[in-house]
């Protein structure tokens, strides 16, 4: 049995072309006709493992071309048989469809109108002008770093998350990193560290500081200010970013197997070899709203200067109103906030906390612009957005609803050739996207792959500038949430002020009690600097539903706290 099993077709039709040969040769002219078609499939897949265009035929000569034959005659076959282009598993394949072609740079228009459901609920538009505006320059940028920053950075407004080397493998990593440093966007490490090969490609670096302190961390696993300066010094890394939680899977922690771990892998992470890694739930380096926020100003003040900021999925919204007043306590502020959705990707994650844990983009960007807004910080601290933002459309809704930026993983993997096979967790990923098998990464070619990256970038960015143009605007910074419109389930729609309104500036800390906005008030008395525990409530609507005399003859349930 052949060990690479991948080969094995076109090892036989290689074998099988030999044969008819020798058997044209030695037995019957007719043979020669078979001999033809199986020298010519062998030539073929010679040409499948030399070309650089598809890691899919490099990775399954000859085998490989039925995937793109089906893919020549699916319309046919799914408009009576499988899925519609609709259909989300979770990238639709009109979502992919639109990467890849921008991604190659051919034709990403489409004739004969939507297929999507316009009287659907959840379906959204944008409002038009009848005065639309051409934009000619659509190198869009913000500039990240607040009072105390030493050293501001012009990100753009697209840009690549956080998927560490590991998860990626190392053709991935530098085809991603060389592609943003050609189109002059950031890439985000995520908790991998900084490796080699992001270093290689050049490109503009977020690293990203997680719960395993890796490139930061003393042999035991604590934070290491040592290392984590001799990291952050790489003129490279633009931006520090704290991981607090994932969306795809916030609250929980992961392990890399010793047996998955390469010296590679080791070097960038700053562990041994032969040991499990594992990244805990949670940070040991603080554990209160008041500890991450000088963990914030500790980080500024050993990388020089660079911004410093945080990344979470919304839960408990205490917690994170908690984070705002420990911000007003000390002083020290974030440079940035990236708010990941629950909607968002990884490489592994329990069905559980991929599906039903943390708070959805969105929703979750809304809150978290609305609590800066009502604490008046909101002009001190950028807002990135991160969960299924591959198209222009998705960016302008996300800055419309408050953001700054938008980060993407998922659409940059379809960039350099992921076809969402699903099998990031397996090693054996077919395109050689999420893997560190060396044979199945060989065949994602970095250079043509990179230029897949920028070339991407650079269309949605186009794409952006033409839509935020048809709005009536010259800068895409420009929207706001009454651009926007969104069809209600129940029937009819809501335009953005009334979906996901901005609240006023400062009404969290004015004094003024808002009626309307009582809820928040609430939440806002809740929170606090000291600690992300819960109060204690011993009346009104969040008490205890337990009655006082039934706990003397029963254990204490857990007190449950809206959120």
């Amino acid at each position: 049995m052949l060990k690479h099993q991948r080969y094995a077709i076109f090892a036989g039709v290689a074998l099988l072309a030999l044969l008819s040969l020798l058997g044209a040769l030695l037995y019957s002219p007719w043979l020669w006709l078979a001999a033809a078609v199986l020298v010519a499939l062998t030539a073929l897949g010679v040409h499948d493992l030399a070309q650089n265009r598809h890691a899919i035929l490099r990775n399954y000569p000859v085998i490989g071309h039925v995937r793109f034959l089906m893919e020549s005659i699916r319309p046919e076959i799914r408009q009576y048989l499988l899925e519609s282009d609709q259909d989300a598993l979770p990238f639709s394949r009109q979502e992919r469809g639109l990467v890849y072609q921008r991604a190659k740079g051919v034709e990403d228009k489409r004739p004969f109108g939507t297929i999507e459901n316009v009287y659907g609920a959840g379906y959204a538009w944008l409002n038009h002008s009848a005065t639309p505006v051409a934009i000619k320059d659509t190198d869009f940028r913000v500039r990240i770093g607040g009072p105390d920053c030493k050293q501001p950075y012009d990100a753009s407004l697209y840009n690549i998350s956080a998927m560490s080397f590991g998860s990626l493998s190392a053709n991935a990593i530098l085809a991603l990193n060389r592609g943003a440093k050609k189109g002059g966007f950031a890439h985000d490490t995520g908790e991998g560290s900084v490796s080699r090969h992001h270093r290689a490609g050049g490109g503009d670096l977020i690293y990203q500081v997680a719960s395993g302190y890796f490139g930061a961390r003393n042999p035991d696993g604590t934070f290491s200010p040592e290392r984590f300066a001799e990291t952050a010094a790489d003129p490279q890394i633009r931006m520090i970013e704290i991981k607090l939680s994932q969306g795809a899977k916030p609250g929980h922690g992961g392990m890399l197997p010793a047996a998955k771990i390469t010296p590679e892998i080791a070097e960038a992470r700053g562990i041994p070899m032969g040991v499990d890694c594992v990244s805990p739930a949670g940070h040991s380096a603080f554990s209160t709203p008041v500890e991450l926020m000088e963990f914030v100003g500790r980080l500024r003040e050993l990388s020089g200067g660079k911004p410093v900021g945080l990344k979470l999925c919304i839960g408990h919204r205490r917690e994170f109103m908690s984070m705002i007043k420990a911000m007003l306590k000390t002083g020290i502020y974030p440079d940035f906030v990236v708010v990941d959705g629950a909607e968002g990707g990884t490489g592994a994650a329990p069905v559980e906390f991929a599906n039903r844990v943390g708070m959805p983009m969105l929703d979750g960007l809304t809150f978290v612009h609305n609590a800066l807004r009502g604490a008046g910080i909101r002009d001190r601290i950028k807002i990135g957005a991160a969960g299924k933002i591959v198209s222009a459309f998705d960016v302008a809704r996300a800055l419309a609803l408050g953001a700054d930026w938008c980060n993407a993983a998922r659409g940059f993997m379809f960039a350099v050739g992921c076809i969402q096979a699903q099998a990031c967790h397996t090693n054996k990923c077919p395109t050689g996207v999420a893997t560190q098998d060396p044979l199945r990464q060989r065949a994602l070619d970095v250079g043509d792959k990179s230029d897949r990256v920028a070339r991407f970038h650079r269309h949605t960015m186009h794409a952006l500038g033409e839509i935020a143009g048809a709005a009536g605007l010259s800068d895409p910074g420009d929207f706001m949430p009454y651009h926007f419109m969104f069809r209600r389930a129940s029937g009819g729609f809501l335009d953005g002020n009334e979906a996901y309104p901005w609240l006023p500036d400062g009404f969290l800390v004015s004094g003024e009690e808002i009626p309307h906005l009582a809820e928040w008030h609430s939440r806002w008395d809740r929170a606090s600097a000291e600690t992300f525990a819960p109060p204690e409530i011993p009346f009104g609507p969040f008490a205890p539903r337990r009655p006082a005399a039934a706990k003397s003859t029963a254990q204490p349930l857990r007190e449950l706290e809206p959120v």
